[in-house]
């Protein structure tokens, strides 16, 4: 059969569009959780807008107004006020902005509190930013909606332009995960957006000068901030697959998406408190630790100062390569250099998890990611760390006797309870907590500052804290090497020597919130004060929904006095969100929370969708019964079996299993997808309610912060339910049988 060029164009579109919306949706989520103030903690704003902006589309694909024409002046419009609001920030001291009430939060987002909104002189709150850059993402994605529902809506082979649309997808991932591998700098992801949108408008006759022109000055908006921090401030910037790294040469000082992060300090000149658990081991063992795990390497502060303790060999695990490769290049002491350090680019738990080795010390070393794992989830990179199946992990790489040791400023005290009582209920033993500076007592509900607990079953410790509850630091390393510590009485020093020592002893923590909430791998959200949807998040669910439906009965086509909507892909899309959301942690925790097991899982999701829809193309007469039965089992299975149980060391029950279970429910999903809408008498309506169905399904993830993930996947039962009972006999469908 002879194709047409009208319909080779339609094809074009349709996998152009996949391949533009997967990599721009990429794009707007690194490049606004960098530029936009906190956003990096709520980057499921922005993937919910690229879906709201997307459905909008498609239900406006019938409309004469070319909203891509617009595309170029919103998405500098949008890039513009995000370097705006950052430079309002950065230069008035006295804005601030409030997220969730920092000072007796439900829950803790490290970086926020440096400015206290109770004596700002103007105070913002994040839902406020949130709710203005979600409107203005979803309008700069409508464009791209449009033209896939008009393409949807001409071609005539309807799952062929899906399996189309989603090849550009498979595509679309591929080559922002390419750039991320060679840690391209943002404006070569705009330049690749710009390019396809300019091609796009070109066809339709709609690219014009000030257009080309804004595009221009949306790349070089993302460009000129860089380089005029190079050239004029003394930083360089990076993108890593994870943040937008800046290294301040003359501080040696790291920031990521505009929050200060670490900062390399010689041995010579300070940092003491990297040595202390050295010190402490030498002071009451009289010997140094032989083999150590590092995780959150980071630039090596912690590598130093245990190479100057005597370690015989380090497993320095970092899950950043830019932080690691400044760290290699900067640090004064040059730790990486040492040929008894051993540098891995990995996901912490992942190692503890695969790791043979056996350890006299385990470090977690400030390992606080500032920032979400992904859009879909709100768990952070280093939140399957602090779990009690982690903490297992964590025992079995410990030689007998061995310390684990962890430190921070962790904020609140119910952090700090919630890590020692998990501590001391995986090793057996009530962890030594110590605080910088010194305090005795700590109440779970009062702040927090630096504090270090030092678990494990180290009896030697214990017993000379015993006997000498008082250990003396100095504040020069250099200084503390010879010396024990606790045989050391500053009182009896001059006073010009005396004031550079600080006391060191165990504080007791004041159980005044009742019983500690464990994480788990199931629940692991260690900042999190106990099982609840925090009320910031309700706040944004309830905002972002209502501004949802506002921006969707706008675009909806309206006919006959009623608002047209496909229900039984609505619900689709919403239920298919939460196997998405639930198959990225979970994945996450089989194979790391590595930006490329991230892309890997986006990726097979992609292929199996595919696969599903080559199904239908391949098998004219499909049965929904049997394939919402496969469904239905496979999340049964998946809510019943806890993901421990799938733990040991045969290979295929460790991690084949669980990969079926999390993912094997998206190849029936697609089949009832691409069954469906084969069978609609308007694509473009059908697809675009798929996907503000999926908008409600990313805002039900909060969910999981009382439910846990597991059961989220009886939410999507529900979801999925809903979608087989809806009526099939909606304005937009054809009387499809569920036969």
């Amino acid at each position: 059969m002879t194709v047409g060029p009208q319909t080779r164009v339609h094809e074009i579109n349709l996998f152009l569009v996949g391949f533009l919306v997967l990599f721009m949706e990429l794009a707007f989520i690194r490049w606004f959780a960098a530029n936009v103030i906190f956003l990096q903690f709520f980057t499921n704003v922005v993937l919910l807008a690229c879906f709201l902006g997307m459905s909008c589309g498609c239900l406006a694909a019938r409309q004469q107004r070319n909203w891509l024409a617009l595309f170029p002046t919103l998405a500098m419009a949008t890039a513009v006020a995000a370097l705006a609001t950052l430079s309002l920030y950065k230069s008035w001291s006295g804005l601030t902005v409030d997220v969730g009430g920092q000072a007796s939060p439900q829950v803790v987002f490290f970086g926020t509190e440096y400015r206290n909104p109770d004596v700002a002189q103007f105070t913002v709150p994040i839902e406020a930013i949130i709710s203005v850059f979600f409107v203005l993402i979803t309008l700069s994605f409508v464009g791209l909606g449009q033209v896939l529902g008009r393409a949807f809506d001409a071609y005539p082979h309807r799952i062929k332009g899906y399996v189309l649309n989603i090849g550009g997808s498979i595509a679309g991932i591929a080559a922002f995960s390419l750039l991320a591998f060679l840690h391209a700098p943002a404006a070569a992801w705009f330049i690749v957006c710009c390019a396809g949108v300019a091609y796009l408008l070109k066809q339709s006759g709609a690219l014009s000068t000030p257009r080309i022109l804004s595009m221009a000055t949306l790349v070089l908006a993302v460009t000129l901030p860089p380089i005029l921090g190079s050239v004029y401030g003394g930083r360089d910037t990076y993108w890593s697959p994870y943040y937008a790294v800046e290294y301040d040469r003359a501080n040696r000082f790291i920031e990521v998406d505009n929050i200060g992060f670490q900062g390399m300090i010689p041995m010579a000149e300070g940092g003491s408190s990297y040595s202390l658990i050295h010190l402490l081991q030498k002071s009451s063992s009289g010997a140094p630790f032989e083999d150590a795990l590092i995780i959150g390497a980071g630039s090596g502060n912690d590598l130093a100062h245990a190479l100057r303790f005597g370690v015989n060999r380090i497993d320095a695990v970092e899950i950043d390569p830019v932080i690691q490769s400044i760290g290699m290049r900067e640090h004064p002491d040059q730790p990486y250099s040492d040929p008894r350090v051993v540098r891995h680019i990995d996901d912490g738990r992942h190692f503890l998890r695969t790791t043979d080795r056996k350890y006299d010390l385990v470090v977690y070393a400030l390992v606080d990611s500032l920032v979400l794992h992904s859009g879909y989830a709100n768990i952070r990179l280093e939140s399957y760390l602090f779990t009690e199946q982690a903490f297992q992990d964590i025992k079995r790489v410990l030689k007998p006797g061995g310390t684990f040791v962890t430190y921070n400023f962790f904020r609140q005290g119910w952090i700090v309870e919630r890590v020692s009582a998990m501590a001391e209920q995986v090793f057996g033993c009530k962890p030594i907590v110590l605080s910088l500076p010194y305090q005795k007592e700590m109440k779970a509900s009062e702040p927090a500052g630096y504090t270090m607990i030092v678990g494990g079953c180290n009896p030697q410790l214990a017993e000379k804290f015993a006997q000498q509850p008082t250990f003396w630091l100095n504040r020069i390393p250099a200084r503390n090497v010879d010396v024990d510590g606790f045989a050391l009485q500053p009182d009896t020093m001059p006073a010009d020597q005396r004031a550079d020592w600080y006391p060191i002893a165990p504080l007791t923590i004041i159980h005044d919130q009742g019983t500690p909430i464990f994480s788990s791998d199931d629940w692991p959200f260690l900042y999190l004060q106990s099982r609840l949807i925090p009320d910031i998040n309700v706040r944004s669910m309830l905002l972002l929904g209502s501004l949802g439906l506002g921006m969707v009965f706008l675009f909806l086509p309206k006919g006959q006095g009623r608002i047209v909507m496909d229900r039984r892909m609505f619900f689709l899309g919403a239920a298919f969100m939460l196997l998405e959301t639930r198959a990225v942690v979970q994945l996450a925790l089989l194979f790391g929370s590595t930006w490329l097991v991230n892309s890997m899982v986006f990726f097979t999701v992609l292929v199996l969708v595919l696969l599903g829809n080559l199904f239908v193309l391949k098998m004219q007469s499909t049965r929904l019964t049997w394939h919402y039965l496969g469904l239905f089992a496979l999340l049964a299975a998946g809510a019943l079996v806890p993901i421990e149980g799938f733990i040991g060391d045969n290979v295929v029950l460790r991690y084949g299993v669980p990969s079926v279970l999390a993912l094997g429910p998206m190849f029936f999903a697609a089949v009832i997808f691409a069954r469906l809408f084969r069978d609609s008498k308007t694509p473009d309506i059908s697809f675009g309610s798929n996907i503000a169905g999926a908008v409600v399904g990313g805002l039900c993830e909060s969910f999981s912060m009382l439910l846990g993930f597991r059961y989220l996947l009886v939410l999507a039962m529900g979801f999925y339910l809903l979608s087989a009972w809806s009526s099939t006999r909606s304005p937009v469908n054809s009387p499809v049988s569920a036969e």
